[in-house]
Formats: C-alpha cells, structure tokens, sequence
C-alpha cells in the first residue's frame, strides 16, 4: 500500500512538473512574441504640436474648458499638425455642436498609464476643466498591471475631477487584439486582456461618475477598409482617420454629459436599455462605441453614437 501511494505520489510530482514547465514554455513564447512585435512596431521621433488654444473663437459667451488626458491615443501619437490630434478634434466639434468656444488643453503624456492620471490632472489644474476627457489603458496591459488595480486608479481620477464639478468622458481600453502587427496567439491573449481591463474600466468608471465610451473594436471595421492607411508612421498608432474615428464618439458622449448637466436632455434615447453596471460593461464591450452612464444603482446603455 505504502509502494502504491510512493508512486501515485511520484506520479502526480511528474505531472505537475509537466504542467509548469508546459505553462512556463508558454509564457516565454508569448512574451518572446511581445518582443518580436516591439521590434516591428515602427518609432517616429516628432511630437504632435500643442493643441491647446480656444477653438470656435467666434461663437458668444464664455469658453467651455475641456481637458484631454491619457497616453499616446490621447496625445495624438504621430500626428504632424495640431488639428489632426484628439483634443483638437474634440474640441473643435464641440464648439460647433454646443455653439460655444472650448478652451482646450492636453496633459497626456505618451507611455502613460492609469497610474499617471493623477499627476496629470494636478499638473493642469489651473486649468480647471469643466469637461475632461480619457483614453487610458494600453500601456496598463504592456506593463500587466491588474485589471482590478488599473480600474481603481481611473476611479481615483475620475473622483477628483468630478469633487471639482467636472464632466468626465471616458474612452475604454482599445481592443489591442484587432492591431494585425500583433501576431497569433500573442493577439488572441492581448484581446482577452483588453476586453477584460475594459470591463473592469466600465464599472469603475461609471461608478464614479463619468460617462463611458466603449473603444472597443471601433477601429477594426476602419482598418478594413483603409488597410495599411488606418495606420501613422509608427504602424501601430492610428492615422489621421483613426482618430478623427474615435474622437466622433467621445465628442457624441461630451455633448450628451454636457447637456444633461445643464438640463438640456429633453427625454430618454428611446434606444437605451437600463441594466445593472456590470451587464452594462460585459454589453459595451461586445459592442464598440457603446456609451454607458450611471442612472442611480443601475446603467443607462446607449447604442453606439458619433458627431458626425
């Protein structure tokens, strides 16, 4: 009996080994295709130049003060002018649509992570933003931060703007999995990884006050369509479409948030579903541009809108 147990033993020993070594040969050919891939991804050297000034100059009244924050999406990565990067985007469709000025600043930083949100909005405060806008995540998973962690920390942000009376618009964690530079599986493991940083974002960012964009996959459908023009320099980044793309449906959000602070939603999208936030986050992350915004204990989800 003794003789049977030993080499049950032994044998459960073996497989155990097996299994570490198979999940360990795993993780190294992942991370040697992380490797492989950063090396593919090409770099420019150019800075998009400062897109902070007032936009709609001629429109009446005063400027609505927007701040853009984030990482290199929210930067404009890549872009050669100041109009063609987010807050310039932003900004200038929300002077339009509101027939207001915006005053436009941007503390993003490249490589920046969720971590990074606080310095940044302590580094504009003397702006003081009445409408900010985040794009936020990508940089979370190339470092592994947890899901959990880098949602507390949007969280944390999105408090403090919003104790200053700010409308916060919060774009999700891009699905990194439809980047096709990135190969198989390292790009099935990335999409799992965006999607569920994504979710987590949703809930925390909602619970705290801001309205959220579903990223998404919003820029797969583009990229099929424009090929290799969906993307900068840097084929990786987007192009000057990309972000035009994206910047529609957080612009969509901004008036929305905007206008529902000064009571000027006339009546419920008659398309909006009601649902728990964590229903809400698993549906807007199974559809892009999505938008999700608290309504007491529950979530309003709203189908997928853009400015233009």
């Amino acid at each position: 009996m003794k003789l049977l147990r030993h080499r049950r033993t032994r044998q459960s020993a073996k497989v155990a080994l097996r299994v570490s070594l198979s999940l360990a040969s795993i993780y190294a050919f992942l991370i040697g295709q992380a490797l492989i891939t950063k090396k593919r991804v090409g770099t420019t050297s150019e800075v998009p130049p400062d897109s902070g000034t007032v936009y709609g100059i001629d429109f009446p009244g005063e400027a609505i003060r927007l701040l853009v924050l984030g990482d290199s999406t929210a930067v404009g990565y890549g872009m050669k002018k100041a109009e063609d990067t987010p807050t310039a985007l932003i900004a200038d469709s929300l002077s339009y649509v509101l027939d207001t000025p915006v005053n436009a600043r941007s503390a993003a930083v490249v490589g920046a992570q969720s971590k990074d949100l606080i310095n940044q909005i302590n580094a504009a405060a003397d702006h003081r933003p009445q409408i900010a806008v985040i794009l936020v995540g990508a940089n979370d998973i190339r470092h592994q931060v947890r899901p959990s962690t880098s949602a507390e920390r949007l969280a944390t942000a999105i408090r403090a703007l919003r104790a200053e009376d700010c409308e916060v618009i919060v774009g999700t964690c891009p699905d990194l999995g439809t980047i096709k530079l990135i190969l198989p599986p390292l790009r099935t493991v990335v999409r799992h990884w965006s999607r569920r940083l994504a979710k987590a974002q949703t809930v925390a960012a909602v619970e705290a006050g801001a309205r959220v964009v579903s990223v998404g996959d919003l820029l797969g459908p583009l990229y099929l369509k424009l090929g290799e023009g969906f993307f900068g320099d840097d084929r990786y980044h987007p192009s000057k479409a990309g972000y035009a793309h994206v910047s529609s449906f957080l612009v969509a959000a901004a008036v929305a948030s905007w206008r529902a602070r000064d009571h000027e939603e006339a009546h419920a999208d008659l398309h909006e579903s009601i649902m728990s936030v964590n229903a809400a986050a698993i549906e807007a992350s199974e559809h892009a541009g999505t938008e999700v915004v608290r309504k007491g204990r529950l979530a309003r989800v709203l189908p997928g809108r853009s400015a233009n």
